[in-house]
């Protein structure tokens, strides 16, 4: 595999493939504004069913474990079976799992619940990838993108506040399970939707003819499947368990060991002339690996700002959850108008949108730790973290839509799925770790001091590690200097 290999098969454009994208972008909207909405709905769910800190704190782990351990097989599978199937199969895992959540009489079947859930958003996710990629070509795959990453913004800031809407009305015991429910009717939609519009043959039997007889063309590789989940599960569960025991931190190492053996065994698999399940080959695709790395940092540190937001506000001022979801909302709705602007501009402008959006994402900081520091003065109101995290949200579109545009690009349409499950594999690792680091190094300083500090330190922190994600970006566009789409 070399850095400029084309695409195996001819495009065609399909005349189906924005019914298709309708399709993709309504389970995303659905998929998150269940997990932007959960947030808000913790109280409510504790209150109700006299959850645990322990088993209310799993009703995000289960999700964010079985969601990240599954992604690159899932990707893989889709690439040699068909994504359609795998797509709607997810939809309607997850659909069904909403409904179970929201009838769930006790903790333990709301977290096997929300656990079967992530499978099936693990699912979903590097089909819609793969999809995109599939569907769509130059330019017009940039706008897709950019239709995607909207919808992100949309789903984000819409979430938190229905999901108080639908809490306020329904009361403490019913107000949450709504919040679940509300996924059903989308699904179905969905699921419709997607056997009426994905084009036939939804199911590929992954068989070619040699010699005059049908002989399987590509396998899944099970045991690099089981490898990689096995790697990743051991990296992310240290890091959504950090507040159970010292020794849980045990399981990190083993993890880094799995995923040395995942590796031997790839490259093993490869030289016996069988197709691994990731070609270790595509990151010598420097696009990939620098958009893969970029992305990877950047939701390392990004993804913990709403979480230090949302603790600043509510337990360091006593604003309400809905008044702390209202705080983002500038933000989410600029997100949305600047994903649609990075798609459409991402094939003439390339890696300097996401440039942008990382200095964007660095001045939304640095002017939100001034608002904090002028209202623990007794200068100015809280309430213009409303504007300084509008920069934030800005960055959110320009970087995350463009890059997986441009990340994407040289990778063969046939490794789609597999690549783009390596990629969101790497955001929701970084996510685990940031969340968990970040926030530690904010509690240790709110120990000592005032909120007011821990959100100031916690958000200089972010703005280092996105700093690092700048520098990678700098260095994919000297690489790809010359190249406007690339």
């Amino acid at each position: 595999m070399t850095d400029a290999e084309p695409e195996v098969e001819e495009y065609i454009p399909d005349p189906r493939r924005w019914q298709v994208l309708a399709v993709l972008v309504v389970v995303l909207f659905m998929s998150l504004m269940s997990v932007s909405s959960i947030n808000v709905a913790l109280p409510t769910i504790q209150l109700s069913l006299g959850a645990t800190q322990s088993e209310l704190q799993w009703v995000l782990s289960g999700y964010a474990l079985t969601f990240g351990i599954g992604l690159v097989a899932a990707g893989r599978a889709g690439d040699i079976y068909g994504r359609g199937p795998l797509f709607i199969v997810g939809t309607a895992i997850f659909t069904i799992c909403s409904i179970w959540s929201g009838v769930a009489a006790d903790p333990l079947q709301l977290n096997i619940a929300r656990a079967v859930m992530g499978i099936g958003s693990g699912l979903i996710s590097p089909q819609a990838v793969g999809m995109i990629q599939q569907y769509f070509r130059g330019a017009e795959r940039g706008r897709a993108f950019g239709i995607f990453g909207s919808v992100v913004g949309v789903s984000v800031s819409i979430g938190p506040l229905l999901g108080g809407l639908l809490i306020q009305a329904g009361g403490a015991d019913l107000g949450w399970r709504w919040v679940f429910f509300i996924n059903a009717p989308i699904g179905i939609l969905a699921i419709v939707a997607a056997a009426i519009w994905i084009p036939k043959p939804l199911l590929n039997r992954n068989r070619e003819r040699v010699a005059g007889e049908f002989v399987h063309s590509r396998d899944l590789d099970p045991i690099g499947s089981v490898l990689l989940g096995l790697a990743v599960l051991a990296v992310m569960f240290p890091f959504l368990e950090s507040g159970s025991t010292p020794l849980v931190w045990a399981v990190l190492p083993v993890g880094g060991g799995i995923l040395l053996v995942w590796i031997w065994w790839e490259n093993h698999y490869k030289d016996r002339g069988r197709e691994p399940m990731v070609d270790l080959h595509i990151f010598r695709v420097t696009s990939f690996a620098n958009g893969t790395l970029l992305v990877s940092l950047y939701f390392l540190g990004v993804t913990s700002v709403w979480v230090i937001v949302a603790l600043y506000m509510q337990e360091g001022l006593g604003h309400t959850a809905l008044e702390s979801g209202l705080i983002g909302l500038p933000s989410s709705i600029l997100s949305t108008f600047a994903a649609l602007w990075g798609g459409r501009n991402v094939a003439r402008l390339g890696r300097k949108i996401v440039i942008g959006g990382l200095f964007s994402a660095i001045l939304g900081l640095v002017l939100s730790i001034l608002v904090v520091w002028l209202h623990a003065q007794g200068i100015a109101s809280e309430w213009w973290l409303l504007a300084s995290l509008s920069f934030v949200g800005i960055a959110q579109g320009a970087v995350i839509s463009p890059n997986q545009a441009l990340t994407l690009a040289e990778v063969p349409l046939q490794y789609a799925g597999s690549s783009g499950g390596v990629m969101q594999t790497g955001q929701r690792v970084g996510t685990s770790i940031g969340i968990t680091v970040i926030t530690a190094i904010s509690f240790g300083v709110l120990a000592v001091s005032t909120w007011a500090a821990a959100l100031m330190v916690g958000f200089l922190v972010i703005a280092v590690v996105v700093l690092i994600s700048l520098g990678v970006a700098f260095r994919d566009l000297r690489q790809r200097h010359g190249n406007a789409w690339l």
